[in-house]
């Protein structure tokens, strides 16, 4: 990436082991300053993003654009075609999403409205793919964007399966209220994932956009979560008894699709058909009796 003077005026060779991890903390700065809401900087807003340099950020995104790492538009910088084709060498994010996609499709077209897969990463959901519903409304969602745990039906539904020192993490991270319908009260936070324990699955009404809920289910045999598919729609169209089960069963689809029936134990699908509608009842009951404490 060329050489920078020293603390002694002298130039610093891009070959010793310390200034590599310089370049590359510089390079993941340069990046990071890219967001959904900002696909495309300018010079001066990268400069100011990122806190680098403005020569700095002209040379190592000139260099950036050169390996397709970065475009250069009329309007600035964005994210090159590279991004793109490296993602898809994820394998194990790769392969879930390939196994997981027709039965997203189908759950799709089964409830017509929106579906997500995700992934638990730190306080934070990442969205692996996405399909958008039927006359959707707008969501704040894309496919690698983050969404918070606490307050979203995917992020409890994985919570619920993760170990206490993750669930300990996320309340020490603050639970944000997004909307006064939030739940950031720690003892309720916790007994609202109790709850998804018991049921094999989460909702979620208006805690993280308002008009919005979403209905969601760990992908999962006996043990953690290996990711969560879920359901959003507006509030009044979102009929959480037709929902449940069928996003209950592709969960259970995805997770045959992977790693194959077991032979021990009931699976979700077998639970989704026998137990979705008294699931759906005890959610409500449950809400009813806490609703007052947090609403």
């Amino acid at each position: 990436m060329g050489a920078d003077a020293g603390g002694n005026g002298r130039p610093v060779d891009d070959d010793q082991p310390e200034h590599r991890e310089s370049v590359a903390g510089r390079i993941s700065t340069l990046i990071a300053a890219f967001d959904a809401g900002s696909p495309t900087l300018t010079l001066s807003q990268l400069t100011d993003r990122s806190g680098l340099p403005k020569s700095t950020v002209h040379r190592m995104a000139d260099q950036l654009v050169e390996y397709r790492w970065l475009e250069r538009t009329t309007s600035g910088y964005r994210l090159g075609i590279r991004f793109f084709e490296v993602g898809g060498l994820v394998s194990s994010r790769s392969h879930l999403r390939e196994r997981a996609l027709p039965f997203l499709q189908d759950l799709q077209a089964g409830t017509q409205h929106s579906v997500h897969l995700g992934i638990l990463e730190g306080t934070d959901v990442v969205i692996l793919e996405k399909l958008w519903g039927h006359g959707s409304p707008s969501l704040p969602t894309r496919v690698g964007g983050r969404m918070p745990a606490h307050c979203t039906a995917a992020g409890k539904a994985l919570l619920a399966f993760a170990p206490n020192k993750v669930v300990d993490e996320v309340v020490a991270h603050g639970l944000e209220r997004r909307t006064g319908r939030t739940i950031v009260v720690p003892e309720l936070f916790r007994q609202e994932l109790a709850t998804v324990r018991t049921a094999h699955w989460a909702l979620e009404t208006e805690e993280n956009v308002a008009g919005l809920r979403c209905v969601a289910a760990p992908i999962r045999g006996s043990g953690r979560a290996v990711a969560a598919v879920s359901v959003s729609g507006p509030v009044l169209k979102v009929d959480v008894s037709r929902v449940v089960p069928l996003v209950r069963r592709c969960a259970s689809d995805i997770w045959n699709q992977l790693f194959g029936k077991r032979a021990n134990g009931a699976t979700n699908a077998e639970d989704a058909g026998s137990r979705g509608h008294w699931d759906v009842e005890q959610w409500w009951d449950w809400l009813e009796q806490v609703a007052g404490e947090w609403l």
